[in-house]
């Protein structure tokens, strides 16, 4: 079915302070279009001669209470069958430090290499799950498979957070608060590897009450 190519003007003016945004519309074929995303180097296999990188971006939170993430992979990736078959993966955030590497880790596969030679990373025990943690990640969340959805061009990989390993020098001594900001987070975007910009507020911003004394 063809998507009509029609133009839809909005219904009312841009709000004072607003970024200008908000004329005409043009219908768009449907399609992921749900950016930015976080670029994960997602590691697997349960020993050293089988351990894996794949580079995911279909990736994401379940449930914060118990908490529990997916990420979704194409069949047909050397990386699928061993998370289908050991049941576990490590999550590993990326930083614009590794940016190379995770592109890499995506477009390569772990049938014709060993990605952390090939990329000098290096595989560290994880706490609970045999799937290793690459040293390099600021924070590593290791992840058990209790679902997986058969969805179409991917699986997804349904899983338990099990086990999280934080950069001891992101966390800020005061309020034991994780500081992923510090490590310069890397984000995809319509097949493009970006750095975050400032920060904008924090949750909660636009209802906080001002303080006394402060216009």
């Amino acid at each position: 079915m063809k998507t009509a190519n029609v133009e839809r003007k909005a219904s009312s003016p841009a709000l004072p302070g607003h970024s200008g945004l908000g004329g005409t519309k043009q219908a768009f074929k449907p399609g992921t279009m749900i950016y930015p995303l976080p670029a994960v180097m997602v590691s697997c296999g349960d020993a050293p001669e089988n351990y894996n990188i794949i580079t995911i971006a279909w990736t994401g939170t379940l449930c914060s209470d118990p908490p529990m993430c997916y990420i979704s992979v194409r069949p047909e990736r050397h990386s699928h069958a061993l998370i289908q078959r050991t049941g576990e993966f490590v999550i590993n955030l990326t930083t614009e430090a590794l940016a190379r590497q995770t592109d890499w880790c995506g477009v390569r596969s772990g049938r014709d290499y060993n990605k952390f030679r090939e990329m000098g990373l290096h595989p560290e025990p994880a706490q609970i799950v045999k799937a290793p943690l690459i040293a390099e990640s600021p924070l590593n969340i290791e992840c058990r498979v209790f679902d997986i959805k058969h969805l179409g061009s991917h699986d997804m990989f349904m899983a338990e957070v099990v086990a999280v390993n934080a950069e001891e020098s992101l966390i800020d001594k005061s309020t034991g608060q994780f500081q992923l900001n510090h490590a310069s987070p890397l984000a995809y975007s319509h097949g493009k590897y970006y750095g975050l910009g400032e920060k904008l507020g924090g949750f909660g911003f636009s209802v906080k009450k001002k303080r006394k004394g402060n216009k």
